[in-house]
């Protein structure tokens, strides 16, 4: 059975308690705004699955529904949608503070695009990097690494590498320089 588009929310709502299709027209009537609700509070990932909470908890409160909106079940779908992300972002945070409290990397598994993009660019350039990284003199080399790889501060490349912090500096300038030289685009 379609119901009318002039069935109220609360209507639907109602029959919804003897005949799923109307808890069916009126997740078709909310979806979308709900989902873009959810995807501007949580990842994407994790929109689509409180959206089909979200419908899944009014599947089982259809008796707790009361009609204060004048028809709408807008501001009762949004309130059960606000208690689902205050929820996400509290079991977030509290996985996120078990991992740190136990060492373990706190990482987010959702496709970062943008990530997968610079590692096919940065592949792109991994031969000419290699060869402009070889023909740096040894000490400008090691110095670049120790202050790009590993993070080191200039005290301490400089103590590595038994010259001056300035020395230091000037070997890691000399040979971003260098880098730069090389790996610009023949068109700049």
């Amino acid at each position: 059975m379609r119901y009318e588009v002039l069935d109220t929310d609360a209507q639907l709502l109602r029959r919804a308690r003897e005949d799923p299709e109307a808890l069916g027209e009126l997740y078709l009537r909310y979806r979308d705004q709900l989902y873009l609700w959810f995807r501007s509070r949580v990842p994407e990932s994790a929109a689509s699955e409180l959206t089909a909470e979200l419908f899944a908890q009014v599947a089982l409160s259809l008796r707790r529904f009361r009609d204060e909106a004048g028809g709408s079940a807008g501001p009762w779908l949004y309130g059960i949608a606000k208690n689902l992300v205050r929820r996400y972002h509290e079991r977030d945070r509290i996985e996120t503070a078990a991992r740190r409290r136990l060492g373990m990397p706190v990482r987010s598994y959702e496709l970062d695009l943008a990530a997968v993009e610079d590692r096919l660019v940065a592949e792109g350039w991994r031969k000419g990097l290699t060869t402009a990284l070889e023909s740096l003199h040894e000490g400008q080399r090691d110095a670049l690494e120790l202050r790009v790889v590993e993070e080191r501060g200039y005290d301490e490349i400089a103590a590595e590498l038994g010259c001056t912090e300035t020395a230091a500096r000037i070997r890691v300038m000399r040979a971003i320089g260098k880098l730069s030289r090389l790996l610009r685009p023949a068109d700049v």
